[in-house]
């Protein structure tokens, strides 16, 4: 149809308006029609923009006017690069997470820490006074006594010197557990977790897998004694305990045992982990308290050959003491170790 008015107007050329007017006519005629086309072509245009962002880089909008074409490179870079940045980060994590479930395995092995009612200062009180009173007492009051009854230790016979040992250990005992009332008496009552003895609980579990131990104490021992051997210089003595044995004085053996296998493990126990070991849980962790009071208690046995030995020991029986709370694992190990030595010496 509209060839055939193009057609007519070319016939009737008369009929045609002038040129300024149909320019004019045809420029308003016209406005409205590519105004809306270019408003569409431009909305499509931006939707595909956009929805080209949005799978691109997760609905990451750029600023108004016209994306830059070095902005979408870094955004691609640092999307690239942000996991080969994370990795270093991802395996940190992981390891803390193991720490903390490795702690909490450890805390949940030995337990809470204890409630302490009193300070440093009763445990530095304690603490100096025992030894005070281990020195007093095994190399002044008792040689004093036997002295004022006329008779000294090397003029008595094997039974004797055996007799003498288990007083000497029995008065030491004796008054570090002394010591131990007086000063923590105005702390009384205590909780029922200090200073407890019970036949109750499942323990002998722990202390059978103690005693499984005890090969490596003795290698230890062999390995302390390489790393520090005796001085040349040093002589060579034999204890009272290896003169009993090699006379074979049952009654000298008899009155040993009960001193190494009773005494010394009950009052050793109370002194290290029946005081000092929940004491120092007041300042620092269960295990670390295991740590220091082992070897507190090894450097007590004045012997740096048999160090490493005393303080595995002393943290095997601070871990069953401190899961069981429980004094008496504790000492039957301790009372079953120096068994095992004292009959090692027998062979």
């Amino acid at each position: 149809m509209l060839n055939s008015y193009s057609y007519f107007l070319s016939q009737h050329p008369t009929l045609l308006p002038p040129l300024s007017r149909i320019r004019v006519s045809n420029r308003h005629r016209n406005s409205l029609p590519l105004n809306r086309t270019f408003r569409v072509s431009q909305s499509l245009q931006a939707s595909s923009i956009k929805k080209w962002k949005i799978s691109c880089f997760r609905q990451e909008e750029f600023p108004s006017g016209d994306p830059k074409p070095e902005h979408v490179e870094d955004n691609l870079c640092e999307e690239l690069v942000r996991p080969e940045l994370d990795k270093p980060k991802a395996k940190t994590r992981d390891w803390i997470s193991r720490l903390q479930e490795a702690a909490d395995a450890v805390h949940g092995t030995i337990g809470k820490p204890w409630t302490v009612p009193w300070t440093a200062e009763t445990i530095l009180q304690v603490t100096v006074l025992w030894i005070t009173t281990f020195w007093f007492v095994g190399s002044w009051m008792i040689p004093f006594v036997a002295h004022m009854l006329g008779f000294s230790k090397d003029s008595l016979t094997y039974r004797g010197q055996a007799l003498y040992s288990l007083l000497t250990d029995a008065t030491e005992g004796l008054a570090g557990i002394v010591i131990l009332y007086r000063c923590l008496s105005r702390f009384r009552p205590l909780s029922s977790d200090w200073f407890r003895f019970s036949l109750k609980g499942n323990w002998l579990f722990d202390v059978a897998l103690g005693c499984l131990m005890f090969p490596l104490v003795n290698r230890l021992s062999q390995f302390n004694l390489d790393l520090l051997p005796l001085l040349p210089s040093t002589p060579v003595t034999i204890s009272n305990v290896e003169q009993s044995i090699v006379a074979r004085d049952p009654v000298a053996m008899a009155l040993y045992a009960l001193v190494v296998s009773v005494c010394a493990p009950v009052w050793e126990e109370i002194v290290f982990r029946g005081f000092l070991l929940p004491s120092l849980t007041k300042y620092m962790p269960v295990w670390c308290s295991i740590l220091v009071s082992s070897v507190a208690f090894a450097l007590a046995h004045f012997n740096i050959q048999r160090m490493l030995p005393l303080i595995f020991l002393g943290v095997v029986m601070g871990v069953i003491f401190a899961r069981s709370r429980n004094l008496l694992p504790s000492m039957l190990l301790h009372s079953l170790w120096n068994g095992f030595v004292f009959l090692d010496l027998m062979k």
